[in-house]
């Protein structure tokens, strides 16, 4: 059921020259605040309590690097919306009335026809000045993926963005659109013709020559205060160039956190925009979003705004049926309209995009504040675990000291001296532990490397490189299928053999922290060992999407010229993420049991030295017995303080982490209809 849209005021486009606009008082803007803010505020956080650790001496290195760790990932945290849809559905001006309308005009091209030839990245990096990055259509050629070239500026051609005039910005912009005419071989070679499916190249001219874009992918830095937020917007080409870029539909759009996915009004659902969301958007982890674009197309003077609605109703109702999707995920809107209206920055018919905007505010951000919050209350989790432990160990190796000095009350100084031998003893007893940590050490290292010899990237590269193998020398790629069926196995048994060594690794650790607490006083505990269970989620996620082009309809493109050789990089690329993440969560596991038991040998030298000194400061002075005893017991109640101080900082931060952002206006949801253009269909009809 359509529901209504109020409509809204909008500010005005900032007066004077400074290129930075302001957002607009939307509620996805407000939303995005309130996460940047949170974020924010969790950083500062995170830095207090980290200067707090260290500030008692309880962040040894590997604690130290998780709080980093946990910072960078708080600046860096991006939130991905991409928008996709077949050619000429308004993708660009959807995109120009939700974020750019404050310049004052169209920033990207947004004219009839074909207007994104190449799929455009807008996000903001402050290390990097405004500008346009575009990487020319022949990097196809070499093979490489785009992720593995953006690392290199010379194979791109820049352009700087100027931010002070609307105009010349939208001149710059205009270069996205950019095609070139070359030669049907041409084409072949760049995977931009096909043979076997002549329906889908784009038409020769007299001199046999095709229209191809020019570029393979662009990057606009933009300081638009919702990018700076932390949000990156994709906006794709049509459907002939997704199915050409395998880097679209294998890493861009599956990373993606929400998909708006964009179909005209006047038609529906066609067979190409059918095709599109089987075949790249069908995955049920995507967030997906559809805009139905161009109401205004359904205008007819000769029909009642009430039989109006009832059309936009129905064509929800099929949209929803034909996708497979929730009606509410539907939002019928006009794009144009909602521009306009924010360029006048008057209160006239919002478009029905702030609907949309809500929806994406409501549903997408707290999802994302979820995901941050969890990461930060586990790696906060681990830093007051780690500083327990050393607080115990302290207050333990005090609490002996407190019992000896308390026991040499009123004894005679031969007893004080025979208390000192023991000591003494006791101190070489205890380096004699040094040869079985060694040996530890050396167990613990050897395992670890079977464990990350299973995870490596290279043993990944070696069975990708196999399937390549593989596939290459079967007839018309024909046995591919079956190649990357026998690789996802391989994968799947290098992941149940790591698992293996590290349940061994486990196991003999365990083992021998009991021994050592047993028999030198340590407090070594196990942290759980960490489980594989999600990596293999994500490897079978990974299958998926990529067994889609093992498919009947499909496998002919492996055939094309150098699609293959794109193909294995893209995919050795996001294997090696996911063994890679595997293998760095197993390291520091490794290292967080290696520190502990390095830290409590620190912790024990140092109490071993300075309990030798007080034993010598009291056998050579009078009454400094009671007044060592005050100073170890004050030494004990600071360390209980500590604690306490600890545990409400990760109290404080845990709260602060399950806390959604909230914005501080929050507004009414807005209701889906066309109140706006019943109100216009009644004034026609009056006149």
């Amino acid at each position: 059921m359509a529901r209504p849209i109020p409509r809204r005021a909008v500010a005005p486009p900032l007066a004077g020259n400074t290129g930075i606009p302001t957002p607009m008082a939307t509620k996805l803007t407000r939303e995005l605040d309130a996460l940047a803010d949170w974020r924010r505020a969790l950083d500062r956080r995170i830095e207090q309590f980290a200067g707090q650790l260290s500030g008692h001496d309880l962040l040894d290195g590997d604690a130290a690097a998780l709080a980093l760790a946990l910072r960078q990932r708080l600046g860096s945290d991006r939130l991905v919306l991409a928008f996709v849809a077949e050619f000429s559905r308004g993708k660009s001006e959807l995109i120009n009335a939700m974020f750019f309308a404050d310049t004052g005009r169209r920033v990207l091209p947004a004219t009839p026809g074909r207007t994104t030839m190449c799929p455009v990245e807008l996000a903001w990096d402050a290390e990097e000045s405004p500008g346009l990055a575009l990487l020319p259509i022949a990097t196809r050629r070499g093979g490489q993926p785009v992720s593995m070239l953006r690392d290199r500026p010379e194979l791109w051609q820049h352009h700087d963005l100027p931010l002070g005039d609307a105009d010349a910005l939208a001149n710059v912009l205009e270069e996205v659109r950019r095609t070139e005419r070359v030669p049907v071989a041409q084409a072949r070679e760049l995977g931009l013709w096909d043979d076997e499916h002549p329906d889908e190249n784009p038409p020769r001219d007299e001199h046999d020559h095709v229209e191809i874009p020019a570029w393979r992918h662009a990057l606009i830095n933009y300081p638009h205060p919702l990018l700076k937020r932390g949000l990156v917007v994709v906006d794709t080409p049509g459907l002939n160039a997704i199915g050409a870029e395998p880097e679209l539909t294998l890493g861009l759009l599956p990373s993606a956190h929400a998909i708006v996915f964009l179909l005209a009004a006047d038609t529906g659902v066609t067979r190409s925009d059918l095709s599109i969301w089987r075949d790249h958007l069908g995955d049920r982890s995507l967030e997906r979003f559809v805009a139905l674009n161009k109401i205004d197309a359904l205008d007819d003077p000769l029909l009642e705004p009430a039989q109006v609605q009832a059309q936009v109703r129905r064509q929800c109702d099929s949209v929803a049926e034909t996708l497979g999707i929730q009606l509410a995920r539907v939002f019928p809107l006009s794009a144009r309209e909602a521009l306009v209206t924010r360029l006048a920055g008057d209160d006239g018919p919002d478009g029905g995009l702030p609907a949309l905007e809500h929806a994406l505010a409501t549903e997408l951000l707290p999802q994302r504040s979820t995901v941050i919050g969890r990461m930060v209350e586990d790696g906060v989790l681990v830093l007051q675990q780690t500083a327990r432990r050393r607080l115990s160990d302290r207050r333990r190796q005090v609490t002996e000291q407190l019992l000896d000095l308390r026991s040499l009350r009123g004894k005679s100084s031969a007893k004080l001296q025979m208390v000192t031998r023991r000591f003494e003893a006791d101190a070489r007893s205890f380096e004699q532990c040094m040869p079985r940590l060694a040996a530890l050490r050396a167990v613990q290292a050897r395992l670890l490397r079977e464990v990350l010899q299973q995870l490596g990237s290279d043993r990944v590269r070696t069975e990708v490189n196999q399937m390549q193998s593989d596939s290459e020398t079967s007839f018309f790629k024909l046995g591919a299928g079956r190649a990357f069926a026998r690789l996802g196995e391989r994968l799947r048994g290098l992941l149940d053999a790591a698992e293996n060594s590290l349940a061994e690794l486990d196991q003999m650790l365990a083992a021998s922290h009991r021994q050592l607490n047993a028999d030198f006083g340590f407090s070594l505990t196990m942290a759980p060992r960490p489980s594989l269970d999600s990596y293999r989620r994500e490897l079978q996620r990974v299958e998926s999407s990529y067994g889609r082009y093992f498919g009947i309809t499909k496998v002919w493109r492996l055939s094309e010229p150098g699609f293959l050789a794109q193909f294995i990089q893209v995919l050795l690329s996001r294997l090696r993420v996911v063994f890679e993440n595997a293998a760095a969560e197993v390291e520091l596991w490794s290292k967080t049991s290696a520190s502990q038991l390095e830290s409590q040998l620190r912790e024990r030298r140092r109490s071993l030295h300075h309990r030798r000194e007080a034993y010598q400061r009291i056998q050579s002075a009078e009454g400094e017995l009671e007044h060592r005893i005050a100073e170890v017991e004050s030494q004990d109640h600071r360390l209980a303080q500590i604690g306490e101080r600890i545990d409400a900082s990760v109290d404080a931060l845990r709260i602060m982490a399950a806390s959604p952002p909230r914005s501080d206006a929050p507004e009414p949801a807005p209701r889906l209809s066309l109140v706006h253009r019943g109100a216009g269909l009644a004034s026609r009809g009056a006149a």
